[in-house]
């Protein structure tokens, strides 16, 4: 991972006789050779600082020159033998000559070769000793040492042992490193002062290294480069350069020259350090007073704990930063919210380190709140919404420029020129709302004149919120709500019944737990007249069943996000996307729903008319036995008997409230002709049973019409058909004691529209006493055709009547009506034994009635009507 860059030796480490400044090039081999290798290389195998080795790599190799003696001359003989003497000295001679180039050449290479793979650095303490004006003075502690076994060429090996041995160890003199970042036009990233060293170079011998060192940053426009890509992740590989000059001596202060060395190595990202994991382990926040102000603001107190795995030692002093929240533009300038300030922070080596910082807000800054332009979010909605969807959300850290005290100038530069984002810790929301419901709840249907689009034309909902929800524990602040605003999904059994809006104001009261239990915030806002879009009318249909006809309560639940408008020490703001569920139970309306309405109708009267219809206008009494309220702006419901439509109810503008409900305004248009010929029958039978004082029920039943904006409303509610006993309608005299002949014996409710009858014998007349419902209108009786009974069968006589008389409002009486009378019946005989007094009749009859231009024929039967007999 690491390549070398060679520059010319001032001086090699294993010298020849000559100069230290001479170089040669390699065109001088032919006269001698070039020193290759030091006697020790710098170590590009040093393990990194974490232990690891880095891959081998062309190692730094100084040049030098270094010229051997000039080559021995052939030994001539001078005598035709060759003496023995001068076998052994050419033998030698030549021996000195291989082992000559053998040192030349071959054994500098090897003992860099050596030096490789055998030397072996163990840092065991990394401590800054103090902070200086240019940098930090670091106290490096390590063990040094070479190890043979961890040579694989036996070879050089044994070359490398003789060397070292020879050696025994080397000094060094004051040096200074520089390293430069050559991926950005060799930028420098810092210097090194290293003291004099001296080490051990024979195998196996270990050297404690114990230096001082003076570190300086350099530009810290470089450093922010750096920083920034790595933190944000696009830094993939870093290329470094190391450059120094290194003068080297023997034990025995031999200079081996001075040596300029650079050293290149390229990381990639992965084996980078990555930023460390922490623990937020403490949070608080609480007003506190603003120094040197009698404002209250809120402050925060924060303690983060990490790990330190490495063996580095040092105190980091106390210091200023700014916490910022990132602006409307992902690139744009983030907005600072206050100033943070830490504890001095001990740094040990393989220890847990604790960070504490104290800030405190005066007020929140308005572009913090304000929306960004083309949006309705303000960066503080934007990050509390990532927040609360579990999303990344982060706050910025950079430190301040301006930091005071002791701290140095080149500290300040380089962390005002760095912003670290930092995660804010997840945190779930799904058990923030402990509980939710809603109470006096009134419903209003939607008006039928609404645009289908129109908010109006869906039913609306008026009711009182209350929730309870959870503080969390760290929060010691004054909090009140001020309004609600959401957009909430209503579900039945898991099964979208509409979605309801909701925009009000608010009030709340902080509830303050125990030393075991949690604080707690209770809301309390008013709806009126929410809107609720029903989306599924099945849905819609089940809910109605259920409240209809069933025992339990009918569960609803929420599920909303909340925008809450927030009134704290720092000012007001909206917190929005706060999630919320909740149920809302509605109590069932009853089995006895139908039997509780009591309805009375009274003031009626009549309108309109038409050959085959009449319209009736009346006032209507009704109980309310639900617990809930409703406002019908305008309804139609078709009136049903026998399953014929026989005619329709209007209302509009109602208002029913909880209980009695006097004088509500109903119109009904009687129409049983649009059924055909069953239907004016069935509507005939249906009146004549009424005023004949049968029990008689109808049924009313919703259509399409029912609601004009919302004809799938009317449609789904048709499927419930409510069936009412004929309401009871309000004849003058009923509450006097005046029916039946006025003497009060029956209590049955049916309406009694012949109040009594008077029998005159000698004339053979009859008169009748009428009471008419009608408040306003005349009813003009065309023809009777009558049976007087006594005792339900005896048969006392007949009326024929066939010139119309008017009937008008209140109690009447009718004109003397003629009797002929059955003379050989019982009932005459019981007739004339009541003379003078009065006694009880039965009576059948047809009648055809006229009310303006509609005219109808109908039966009645009659019991216990009162007569008074005279002469």
């Amino acid at each position: 991972m690491s390549s070398s860059d060679f520059e010319t030796e001032r001086s090699p480490l294993l010298a020849a006789s000559t100069s230290s400044k001479d170089t040669k090039t390699l065109a001088d081999l032919t006269d001698g050779a070039l020193e290759s290798t030091p006697l020790l290389s710098t170590s590009n195998t040093t393990p990194r600082y974490n232990g690891r080795d880095d891959p081998d790599s062309t190692s730094l190799v100084s040049t030098g020159a270094a010229r051997s003696g000039d080559g021995v001359p052939p030994v001539r003989s001078t005598t035709k033998s060759t003496r023995w003497p001068s076998i052994i000295a050419a033998l030698l001679l030549m021996g000195l000559a291989t082992s000559i180039a053998i040192g030349v050449f071959f054994v500098p290479a090897a003992v860099e070769e050596y030096a490789k793979e055998a030397i072996v650095i163990e840092p065991t303490n990394l401590a800054l000793e103090s902070i200086t004006t240019d940098g930090v003075r670091a106290r490096i502690q390590a063990d040094f040492r070479l190890d043979a076994q961890r040579v694989k060429n036996v070879h050089i090996r044994r070359v490398g042992q003789f060397t070292t041995w020879l050696a025994k160890e080397l000094a060094t003199e004051e040096t200074r490193v520089k390293v430069y970042w050559i991926d950005h036009d060799n930028m420098l990233l810092g210097t090194a002062g290293l003291p004099p060293l001296k080490i051990t170079i024979a195998n196996g011998h270990n050297t404690e290294l114990d230096i001082v060192a003076d570190l300086a940053p350099g530009d810290a426009d470089t450093i922010r480069t750096i920083a920034n890509q790595f933190l944000g992740g696009k830094m993939d590989t870093i290329r470094v350069r190391g450059t120094t000059e290194i003068t080297v001596k023997t034990r025995f202060n031999i200079p081996l020259g001075t040596h300029a060395v650079s050293e290149t190595m390229e990381f990639e990202g992965k084996e980078l350090p990555p930023l460390p994991s922490y623990n937020i382990t403490g949070l608080n926040f609480e007003e506190r007073p603003l120094p040197g102000d009698d404002k209250q603001g809120m402050a925060a107190d924060v303690t983060v704990t990490t790990f330190n795995p490495y063996p580095v030692a040092f105190d980091v002093p106390a210091l200023k930063f700014e916490v910022l929240i990132p602006g409307c533009k992902k690139h744009g300038p983030a907005i600072p919210i206050a100033t943070a300030l830490t504890d001095v922070i001990a740094l040990r080596p393989e220890a847990d380190v604790q960070v504490t910082a104290h800030s405190i807000v005066e007020e929140l800054p308005e572009p913090l709140t304000r929306p960004c332009p083309g949006g309705t979010l303000s960066p503080l909605d934007k990050l509390f919404e990532a927040y609360v969807a579990g999303e990344p959300a982060s706050v910025l850290v950079r430190g301040q420029k301006d930091q005071g005290g002791e701290v140095p100038g080149w500290v300040e530069n380089i962390i005002s020129s760095v912003t670290v984002p930092v995660p804010l810790p997840q945190q779930s929301f799904d058990d923030l709302i402990r509980n939710f419901s809603l109470t006096d709840v009134s419903f209003s249907l939607p008006d039928p004149l609404a645009d289908p689009d129109d908010p109006n034309s869906n039913p609306k909902v008026s009711g009182t919120i209350i929730a309870l929800a959870a503080l969390p524990s760290e929060l010691n602040i004054g909090l009140n709500v001020s309004s609600v605003q959401a957009k909430a999904d209503v579900l039945y059994h898991s099964r979208k019944l509409g979605e309801l809006e909701i925009d009000e104001k608010a009030s709340s009261v902080q509830i303050e737990g125990g030393s075991s239990e949690e604080n707690l915030i209770e809301i309390t806002s008013r709806v009126h007249d929410t809107p609720l879009k029903v989306t599924d009318d099945d849905v819609l249909t089940d809910v109605i069943q259920a409240l209809l006809f069933g025992d339990n309560n009918v569960v609803l639940d929420i599920s909303a996000l909340v925008d809450v408008g927030v009134h704290t020490i720092l000012g007001q703001f909206v917190v929005k996307g706060v999630p919320a569920e909740g149920r809302i139970p509605l109590k069932p309306l009853g089995n006895d729903l139908l039997g509780s309405i009591q309805p009375q109708v009274g003031n009626l009267e009549v309108v309109d008319t038409s050959p085959v219809s009449i319209s009736l206008q009346a006032s209507v009494n009704v109980t309310n036995p639900t617990p809930y309220a409703a406002y019908i702006p305008w309804i139609s419901i078709h009136i049903v008997n026998n399953g014929t439509v026989l005619g329709e109810a209007r209302a509009k503008k109602l208002t029913i409230k909880r209980g009695n409900n006097t004088d509500l305004k109903v119109t009904a248009l009687w129409r049983p002709s649009v059924a055909e010929e069953d239907g004016v029958q069935i509507g005939r039978d249906l009146i004549s049973q009424y005023i004949s004082g049968y029990n008689t029920t109808v049924t009313l039943k919703t259509h399409p019409g029912t609601i004009p904006s919302k004809p799938e409303l009317g449609k789904a509610l048709s499927k419930f058909n409510i069936t009412l006993p004929m309401p009871r309608l309000d004849v003058p005299g009923d509450n006097e004691g005046g029916r039946h002949g006025g003497n009060g014996s029956t209590n049955d409710t049916a309406p009694h529209f012949i109040r009594g009858a008077t029998f005159h014998l000698f004339s053979s007349q009859a008169t009748f006493t009428l009471a008419s419902p009608f408040s306003r209108n005349t009813i003009y009786i065309e023809h009777i055709n009558a049976t007087a009974l006594y005792n339900h069968t005896e048969e006392i006589g007949r009326i024929k009547y066939d010139s119309p008389f008017g009937c008008p409002p209140g109690v009447s009486t009718t004109p003397r009506l003629p009797v002929d009378w059955s003379l050989d019946s019982v009932g005459r005989d019981k007739v004339k034994e009541a003379l003078g007094g009065r006694l009880k009749l039965d009576a059948k009859a047809t009648v055809s009635v006229r009310i303006g231009s509609w005219t109808e024929t109908l039966w009645y039967i009659g019991t216990g009507i009162g007569a008074s007999v005279r002469l």
